[in-house]
């Protein structure tokens, strides 16, 4: 049977038995260390809040040292699984340029896999919350988000050709994280409430077992192999994998004039820094909810996780009305930045339950940068370089990733006594840092360099009049 090229199913369904079990995570650790700490059972209402329940000095020390401890916990298990992850996740998605674009897909969902399992055990059994930390370790060592997103960016650009279509396919994918991840968060709190623990991560390693089948068995590859790939006529190997691939990198910025080399360089720092904001104010929003004076019940978080990702939805449409009017990328980015600094003062200030929803109003198009900027380094770099440009990309969003959760956790564990929404203002303020050096870009200018606007060393004869027009036109049009 032959098989599809399309890669979004995968990325729906990943989305969803990940975010099937991503509210339940921080909330499952939360209760376990309040009932670890307090030697209490964990206060459980069906009103809108739990600050009624816990009224006291007493209960309002224990929320503090609950909510410190659970942001350390965070801290420790992103530390210790996030330089395995890297490093899998730089050589396996710059290994797809040669082995192809299905492994650093397939590999990060068994590890998924792993990491739920994990938790339906330590959860169905009771056991100690801590073993959770080693599992995400092991989970790690097949890589993490960082390689299947990296991988499926790079199975795209191998499809697109045309600019404006790598870019709305690209937000595409992000759209599908959002819409169903949106209603697995909506489904979470309802489904914890009625089932408990234990059925939602049942669910989720089912759903993952499903999407393993449809990557093996369906998903089409896109980087085909040679009989003889790997060996030389003598029968000796070829030089080593790792070697090819930090050859990659060094290629992908020394084939390059000084121009293109700058512009790569800035559009990889605006792309790291703003990651780096967003992540970090993004990852303790339901710790931030769960604390006083908000004391959101599950039913809450998973309604507020759900608008959250509605964004996935909005940036999608954003960038493709925004294209499709013609203006111009650097704009697009500069409105997801602003959607961010404004949506994350906001939530630095809510105090009521009506206000923690409408905060994320202005936070609507604030994935946008992320498609646009992927779209705009891939339009610059060879074709026979995607997979080394995304590893880059997935390495270096999974380490800012990890290291904002570290800085952002550990500034939370310092300030949740006298300053909860602290942690969001520093979100916000260090996102002047992406918008000076998209101001740099600007002003040095993103034309596509001429010598790749026809990677391929052969090209047919019809082909090149088509490259030809376009050649002072903008990075993607």
């Amino acid at each position: 049977m032959k098989g599809l090229f399309l890669v979004e199913p995968v990325v729906a369904l990943y989305a969803f038995s990940s975010f099937l079990i991503y509210p339940l995570v921080q909330q499952y650790v939360y209760r376990r260390l309040w009932v670890q700490l307090t030697n209490t059972t964990y206060p459980i209402s069906d009103n809108s809040s739990r600050c009624a329940l816990n009224g006291s000095n007493n209960q309002s020390n224990y929320n503090e040292e609950v909510q410190r401890q659970a942001s350390l916990f965070s801290l420790y298990s992103e530390v210790l699984s996030t330089i395995p992850s890297l490093v899998v996740t730089l050589l396996l998605v710059a290994y797809s340029d040669r082995g192809g674009r299905k492994l650093p897909i397939v590999l990060p969902l068994f590890g998924t896999l792993i990491y739920t399992l994990s938790f339906l055990t330590v959860s169905y059994f009771e056991l100690n919350v801590y073993l959770l930390i080693g599992s995400s370790l092991l989970s790690s060592l097949f890589g993490g988000l960082g390689t299947f997103i990296g991988g499926c960016f790079a199975y795209i650009a191998d499809l697109c050709d045309d600019g404006r279509q790598k870019t709305l396919r690209m937000a595409g994918l992000d759209m599908m994280i959002g819409l169903l991840s949106g209603v697995a968060a909506i489904s979470t709190g309802y489904f914890l409430r009625a089932a408990g623990f234990n059925w939602p991560f049942l669910t989720s390693a089912l759903f993952l077992c499903l999407n393993i089948l449809y990557v093996v068995f369906i998903l089409e590859e896109t980087i085909k192999k040679l009989p003889t790939e790997g060996i030389v006529l003598d029968g000796s190997p070829q030089p080593s994998a790792i070697k090819q691939i930090v050859c990659g990198v060094y290629w992908m910025f020394a084939g390059a004039n000084s121009r293109t080399k700058t512009v790569l360089a800035l559009l990889i720092l605006v792309f790291t820094s703003f990651s780096f904001t967003y992540l970090g104010g993004l990852s303790l929003i339901t710790l931030y909810e769960l604390n006083k004076p908000l004391c959101w019940t599950e039913i809450l978080i998973g309604y507020g996780s759900a608008l959250s990702t509605l964004v996935f939805l909005t940036s999608f449409l954003g960038v493709m009305v925004l294209t499709n009017c013609g203006v111009p990328q650097l704009l697009i980015i500069l409105l997801g930045i602003l959607s961010v600094m404004a949506g994350m003062v906001l939530v630095a200030f809510a105090k009521t339950t009506l206000l923690m929803f409408i905060v994320r109003v202005p936070m609507l198009l604030s994935i946008m940068p992320f498609p646009v900027l992927r779209s705009m380094m891939s339009k610059i770099i060879s074709k026979s370089e995607q997979g080394t440009l995304f590893a880059c990309l997935s390495f270096l969003d999974s380490l800012t990733g990890s290291i904002s959760s570290a800085v952002f956790n550990s500034v939370y564990a310092v300030t949740v006594a006298w300053c909860p929404g602290f942690v969001f203002l520093l979100s916000a303020g260090l996102c002047a840092i992406p918008l000076f050096v998209l101001g740099v870009v600007g002003l040095i200018g993103v034309d596509v360099p001429k010598e790749y606007e026809n990677p391929d060393p052969v090209s047919s004869s019809e082909e090149k009049p088509a490259d030809e027009h376009n050649e002072n036109s903008p990075l993607i049009s």
